[in-house]
């Protein structure tokens, strides 16, 4: 197979990929990128932070440091997002 066969068969895959998973409800959506993400992390595949990534989260990490009580558990946030979604 040619190269741009190929690239035009990736493409038309990642798409109908994409149209499939935006036919799914909000919270089998949010499954699925949490399965895609741990899939990548069981890998080691996950890419590289940026800059401005590893500045934030060594400001997180000062923060939570200094406040280790101010935290918002996972099933929280996960809730208040879907209901903000829902809206």
């Amino acid at each position: 197979m040619k190269a741009y066969a190929v690239i035009n068969f990736l493409a038309t895959m990642n798409t109908q990929l994409l149209q499939q998973a935006s036919m799914l409800d909000v919270n089998e959506q949010m499954e699925l990128v949490e399965a895609i993400w741990n899939g990548i992390v069981s890998r080691d595949a996950a890419p590289s932070l940026t800059d401005a990534q590893i500045t934030e989260l060594d400001r997180r990490i000062a923060d939570h440091v200094a406040n280790p009580n101010d935290v918002i558990g996972w099933d929280e946030v996960k809730a208040a997002a879907l209901a903000k979604v829902k809206q």
